[in-house]
């Protein structure tokens, strides 16, 4: 059986409130599908994918956090050594929209200050539902320093980019030397020389449903 080479290991974390669709996004990243009857996480999920960023095979570790606020305690901790952060909201909730500062505190309190942060906007499928513009999602991406794009875990549209491009400007980082790949906190782990997974790697499932 062949094996599948990597450079780096990078972790993620996917944070917003409860059915948002983090868990959604994830299967739909990991497994490419989505499915529609679900129950809500129960503490954490976790998923893994390889992407390639100028040539290099990185693998994911996501971890796709409760919004519950009974878990936050549990899942504040995989915060910690989290180098990319998908904050999910519901373009058709408008409460889950006003809630991000919240989680944004969270993850700037107790991720390292070099995380990168991906604001999602999910479920565009339901744009007759829409009650969160656009407009006013990226005025609230650029007044705290965030990436944004707009996604549908249900059609798969910029999921995969959602995790790729946050790839991207954690490589960007590393090689402008902004993170420190002698520290453990980082969530960026060189691959030991030899280092291989298996290709199914791709499709790890992650637990839970999409919450």
């Amino acid at each position: 059986m062949s094996q599948y080479q990597y450079n780096y290991i990078i972790k993620y974390i996917i944070i917003g409130d409860t059915g948002v669709g983090k868990s959604c996004i994830l299967l739909q990243f990991t497994d490419k599908r989505f499915m529609p009857a679900h129950d809500l996480t129960i503490g954490v999920g976790f998923g893994t994918r390889f992407v390639t960023v100028d040539g290099q095979q990185i693998k994911l570790q996501i971890w796709d956090t409760a919004g519950q606020e009974s878990f936050r305690s549990i899942t504040r901790s995989y915060y910690r050594g989290a180098a990319g952060a998908l904050l999910v909201y519901d373009i058709t909730r408008r409460d889950t929209f006003k809630n991000l500062p919240v989680w944004l505190e969270d993850v700037r309190q107790h991720a390292n200050p070099n995380t990168v942060i991906m604001l999602i906007g999910n479920k565009v499928d339901l744009e007759k539902n829409r009650e969160v513009s656009r407009e006013e999602a990226e005025k609230f991406a650029m007044e705290n320093n965030l990436f944004f794009l707009e996604t549908s875990a249900k059609l798969s549209d910029n999921v995969e980019k959602a995790f790729t491009k946050t790839a991207e400007e954690i490589k960007q980082k590393i090689q402008d030397g902004v993170i420190d790949m002698n520290s453990e906190t980082n969530g960026i782990k060189l691959a030991p020389q030899g280092a291989s997974s298996l290709p199914s790697a791709n499709a790890a499932s992650s637990s839970g449903g999409c919450c």
